[in-house]
């Protein structure tokens, strides 16, 4: 049966990333909750501390005995990489279950080792691990209720080789190399468990000077509408757990950029400057899509971005977007789109929306699809993944 192994990891001087070969009863860095402490001021907009997550501080600034992994309503950091493993083919069934829960207990041991000298998490790293629809079905386990496959989606041009993966980890940190060495050190952790599929990098642009909701490279903000801590409880979290949907997003940038900027504001649905809604106010202010002028105008509108994706639309079902652009070339750029929620069956719905209204549609075009269910965080007696592979 193949298996994780235990290898040294070399760090520069600088930073220690990782260290392998620590004890079973080392801290669990993976179960960091939603309220993990931060080295820098979170962006605007982002989900504060949810209250009653049941955690409690452990040795060296790291919250190890939470109940939920980080890097879900962790305030975002400035770089995201992806990165989706498929299960060896000869590594099937209840062989194939041990042989995953050796790879997670060598990356929870190691991530709970990642941090400066003084025990903080290097660069606000965060590691947020999933398993894809597949991962069940391979290893003879009951799969969580709604990890499925997503459907087709009209006007996607899916390349296979960007998507799927039967464990998925999200890394973000402040620094790109942080994230980086981070998972050199987790695929040699894999051992022959698990094969690289692929891998995606994201950044943040240059933060605004009132240090609010991050823009796009369509020069928009992205995130105005993310619900708040209380709302996440609700939208986002399931029994701790939560579904993570990737999907890369390429954007037509210099198409849009031609545009007059009161037409991409008719297109997006909000101001470009201030990222408020066209119904007036501020960028955070709620936004009726149905409410119209005296004249009977809709103040939004219908085919817009904010017009076609409002929750409205959904009986208030809100999902917590967390994403990042990418620029892989001159003629490749575009939204790592990134979206937790408590059920994929709203993206699905949102997505066949866009698809068929959203003028902003015309801009884009997905490459990459991904879904993972994100699993509960570790904890003593617990290890990563425990209720899904017992």
């Amino acid at each position: 049966m193949p298996k994780a192994t235990n290898v040294p990891i070399d760090a520069p001087p600088r930073r220690r990333v990782l260290i392998a070969g620590v004890g079973a009863g080392a801290g669990l860095g993976l179960s960091a909750t939603a309220c993990t402490r931060t080295a820098g001021p979170p962006h605007r907009g982002a989900p504060g501390p949810a209250a009653g997550s049941g955690s409690r501080p452990g040795p060296g600034g790291h919250d190890v005995r939470g109940v939920r992994q980080a890097g879900v309503t962790t305030p975002q950091q400035a770089t995201a990489l992806l990165l989706a493993y498929d299960l060896d083919p000869a590594v099937r069934g209840a062989a194939g279950a041990r042989a995953l829960k050796e790879v997670l207990g060598a990356w929870t041991d190691a991530l709970a080792e990642a941090g400066d000298a003084d025990g903080a998490p290097q660069d606000r790293l965060t590691a947020t691990v999933g398993v894809g629809p597949r991962l069940p079905a391979r290893l003879g386990v009951t799969a969580p209720a709604a990890l499925r496959e997503l459907p087709a989606f009209p006007g996607d041009r899916l390349d296979p080789a960007r998507c799927g993966g039967d464990v998925l980890v999200q890394l973000c940190a402040d620094d790109s190399d942080t994230a980086e060495e981070t998972a050199e050190a987790l695929t040699r952790l894999a051992g022959e468990t698990l094969r690289p599929r692929w891998r995606q990098s994201g950044f943040l642009p240059p933060p605004p000077d009132d240090g609010g909701t991050p823009r796009d490279l369509l020069g928009f903000k992205n995130g105005s509408a993310n619900p708040d801590a209380q709302e996440c409880e609700r939208w986002v979290w399931t029994d701790d757990a939560t579904y993570l949907v990737v999907r890369r997003v390429q954007l037509r940038v210099e198409d849009f950029a031609r545009l007059a900027v009161h037409r991409q504001e008719e297109i997006v649905g909000r101001r470009r400057s201030t990222g408020g809604p066209l119904s007036g106010g501020p960028e955070h202010a709620d936004v009726d899509v149905f409410a119209k002028s005296p004249e009977g105008r809709l103040l939004t509108p219908a085919r817009s971005h904010v017009g076609v994706v409002g929750p409205q639309h959904d009986a208030g079902a809100r999902m917590l977007r967390r994403c990042y652009s990418y620029a892989d070339g001159p003629t490749d750029q575009g939204l790592l789109f990134l979206a937790f929620m408590r059920d994929p069956a709203l993206f699905t719905r949102v997505q066949r929306r866009m698809a068929t209204q959203d003028e902003l549609s015309g801009f884009t075009e997905t490459r990459g699809s991904a879904l993972a269910y994100v699993l509960p965080g570790a904890g003593p007696g617990r290890p990563l993944g425990a209720d899904l592979l017992s």
